[in-house]
């Protein structure tokens, strides 16, 4: 299993549109679902979105990075491009239609 570091820098709702393309998961250890997701999402957005920037945060850790971004529960991933908030996902997904939803922008922007 890949170990997916948790992100060394905070971005904030300000600075995420700094970024032409990130995402953004929030997880927690004792959450099933987010030890089983985190690494599935890290590659899939590593092979297939190779221009989107990953940042990965324990929701016990960060709770105020949490509240800015309204997430009250783990797993959530957010996809955003251009500052924009484009796809919020939680719990359990379809990594065949998040890859979809996703290739249809990124494709769009980096093609």
């Amino acid at each position: 299993m890949i170990d997916v570091p948790d992100s060394d820098i905070q971005i904030t709702p300000e600075s995420v549109g700094n970024r032409p393309a990130a995402m953004l998961y929030f997880y927690n250890d004792a959450c099933a679902p987010c030890v089983a997701l985190k690494p599935r999402i890290f590659s899939m957005v590593k092979d297939a979105f190779p221009k989107i920037e990953q940042f990965y945060y324990n929701a016990a850790v960060h709770p105020e990075l949490c509240a800015k971004y309204n997430v009250f529960s783990s797993p959530v991933f957010i996809f955003f491009f251009e500052g924009k908030e484009f796809y919020r996902g939680s719990n359990y997904v379809s990594l065949d239609e998040l890859q979809q939803r996703i290739g249809r922008l990124y494709n769009l922007m980096f093609s």
